[in-house]
């Protein structure tokens, strides 16, 4: 995306956020386009899930594609499966960029995103990216349902603007870096209901993050651990859906972890 449409899109975006709140946007034609864009993700993420105007979405989708599409997309069938289980896949990357057909997001019980402006946890980037439509239909979903979502059970939704055709949500357990074995049985729980649903769905590739590691304090390395046996045993009983699953990591420690669990 050209750089002079990227500010054009904010400049109209970002003021008219403000606008729906009655406020002033603080931020005039000479914010940078970080600054802006940083306005536009604070905004967006502290937004309730209201009704937005079919023009401002339009401006929205073109930014949101755009951006990822200048950040580069990577599809499942370009990265190596692993020589052990061609069905497995470890990547490293960011999330948001992953054509798959579902990827996995670490929600919160509430199901309706990170309300933390910028806050780096995946819940708030794929939601950022994906747009405002995914708070809405996540509220939509949870109205219906009446109650917050339970650890260990999975919701999907379409995935917007993201070149993941849908997110599977799952609430992972709350460990604090003490996990029991509940916390354990819910964790497994959340790997086997996000593949039971993609399965139901028709989906061929599902990609994981680490579940319940972030602030959510499940250690990373029993973490890891639980989740390539927990995937291993669901596929070898359930031969004939054929999915591929990729773990996505983000970080040093993660990836370290995953390789010697799938490679060696």
């Amino acid at each position: 995306m050209a750089e002079n449409r990227k500010r054009e899109l904010l400049l109209a975006l970002v003021p008219a956020l403000c606008d729906e709140r009655g406020m002033e946007a603080g931020l005039g034609e000479d914010a940078t386009t970080d600054e802006l864009f940083s306005a536009f993700r604070a905004l967006v993420n502290t937004r309730p899930p209201i009704p937005a105007d079919s023009g401002w979405l339009a401006m929205q989708d073109e930014l949101l594609r755009g951006m990822i599409a200048d950040t580069g997309v990577t599809h499942v069938e370009d990265i190596p499966p692993v020589a052990a289980d061609p069905r497995l896949r470890l990547w490293r990357g960011d999330i948001t960029t992953l054509a798959a057909d579902a990827i996995v997001n670490a929600a919160n019980s509430q199901m309706l995103g990170c309300w933390a402006p910028g806050h780096h946890c995946i819940d708030n980037a794929i939601h950022t990216f994906a747009g405002v439509q995914l708070r809405a239909e996540c509220a939509r979903i949870m109205g219906a349902q009446g109650h917050e979502e339970p650890t260990g059970t999975a919701k999907i939704t379409p995935a917007y603007n993201l070149p993941a055709r849908h997110v599977i949500h799952t609430v992972g357990p709350i460990a604090n870096g003490r996990p029991t074995d509940l916390h354990r049985e819910q964790l497994a729980s959340c790997y086997s209901s996000c593949l039971d649903l993609a399965a139901s769905e028709g989906l061929r590739s599902v990609a994981f993050c680490c579940i319940s590691t972030g602030i959510f304090g499940f250690p990373q390395e029993e973490a890891a651990e639980i989740a390539v046996r927990t995937v291993h045993e669901w596929l070898d009983t359930h031969e004939d859906a054929g999915i591929t699953v990729v773990f996505n990591v983000f970080g040093d420690t993660d990836e370290a972890i995953y390789r010697s669990l799938l490679f060696t």
